[in-house]
């Protein structure tokens, strides 16, 4: 089945298979930020941005992209054009071993579009939905705060 959406910023007819999950397809496509964890939506390392929300990629199916916008990590910056909240990641160390990294800077745009100046408790409910084991979050609570 063909399915139509954007992707990073460009228009892709993707042919899919019945039951083909996004983060299945996002990884075929080169598109390793989006990690696969557990599979059931709990460990955010699958985290994408959905016509700008994050939602969990293993939980999507792709015929229900059709028409949407899909933003991964490699869509948000490169090494030529980071973005502020990549940078300030990487000031505050809040990159580690970089499993869940992808996960928390894509929460941390959809706060910081809804809320430009959230308090520490919002920023850590942002981050419920991704586990980290390296961190403790208060790094990355730290770089989000910037």
């Amino acid at each position: 089945m063909k399915v139509s959406f954007h992707l990073n910023g460009n228009f892709v007819e993707a042919d899919v298979l019945p039951g083909q999950t996004l983060m299945e397809y996002l990884r075929s496509q080169w598109l390793y930020s989006v990690k696969h964890g557990c599979d059931h939506g709990e460990c955010g390392a699958c985290t994408v941005l959905i016509d700008g929300k994050t939602q969990n990629a293993c939980l999507i199916m792709m015929h229900t992209v059709k028409n949407r916008t899909v933003e991964t990590l490699e869509g948000l910056g490169s090494q030529e054009t980071v973005q502020k909240i990549q940078r300030d990641f990487l000031e505050e160390g809040a990159i580690q071993c970089g499993y869940c990294t992808p996960g928390m800077i894509l929460s941390a745009v959809t706060l910081l579009n809804e809320n430009p100046t959230p308090s520490e408790d919002e920023i850590r409910d942002a981050l419920t939905g991704n586990l980290c084991r390296c961190t403790g979050y208060v790094k990355p609570v730290k770089a989000i705060s910037k």
